[in-house]
């Protein structure tokens, strides 16, 4: 039996059922959803997914995802979820090695949802 792996995002879930959908167009049904395709996509190198999932306002130029040395991912830890209506907060811990070191980044994001879909904002890095 051939048995797929788990998505990068650490759902639990095999990508094909958990972020590939988001990544393929299907709205993600929560700011968290959202959260965790967002993340899967810099595991993948996904850089178009990441500009049409950010706020215009907010994104940068150059997201440097090819610039070396690259971080490898290591895994999403969701810390918490806020939901009020069309705005949403997302706290997690992103791990990633670089150089041969490991590395952790501690974010609040803010989340709003447009047009019935779901955008990422901004975020502030957390203590």
């Amino acid at each position: 039996m051939n048995k797929q792996p788990p998505c990068p995002c650490g759902s639990g879930k095999t990508y094909a059922i958990c972020c590939a959908p988001l990544h393929q167009g299907r709205p993600a049904a929560s700011a968290e959803a959202l959260m965790r395709s967002r993340y899967c996509a810099y595991v993948l190198m996904l850089e178009t997914y990441l500009r049409a999932t950010w706020d215009a306002a907010t994104c940068p130029g150059d997201l440097a995802l090819s610039t070396e040395p690259r971080p490898k991912w290591t895994g999403l830890e969701i810390r918490a979820y806020q939901e009020a209506g069309d705005t949403a907060k997302v706290e997690f811990i992103a791990r990633y090695k670089l150089g041969g070191r490991a590395h952790r980044l501690h974010e609040v994001s803010r989340f709003r949802r447009q047009d019935e879909r779901w955008i990422y904002v901004d975020g502030e890095f957390a203590a």
